[in-house]
């Protein structure tokens, strides 16, 4: 979440909120559930075991998105300290893709 605040009457300045910690994250689930701490904990490590143990096949966390992996071609890039040419080997890498019902909720419906 952006908040500003402005300094003088012709300038903003844009500072960004912190993103929620782990502890955060488990206490306002536990809070929403009516579980323990413990059990949220435990249910958010759980999601993510599943997900890693998974995304080989692609993961799907309904709502949120994918985690999908890919293959990603050879290429040929450029090293920006020299300019001299160089070949980017092939890899798998692993990709998460937002849910079409995450960007709305977050962006807004047009």
């Amino acid at each position: 979440m952006a908040r500003s605040r402005e300094t003088s009457p012709n300038q903003k300045i844009i500072t960004m909120a912190k993103p929620l910690t782990k502890s955060q994250i488990t206490t306002l689930i536990a809070d929403r559930a009516e579980v323990t701490k413990k059990t949220a904990s435990e249910i958010l490590e759980h999601i993510a075991e599943l997900a890693y143990k998974n995304a080989k096949n692609s993961f799907t966390l309904p709502g949120l998105g994918k985690l999908v992996l890919v293959n990603r071609k050879s290429r040929m890039g450029r090293n920006p300290a020299t300019g001299a040419e160089i070949k980017i080997p092939a890899k798998k890498v692993v990709k998460f893709r937002v849910a079409k019902a995450a960007k709305d909720a977050i962006l807004g419906t047009k």
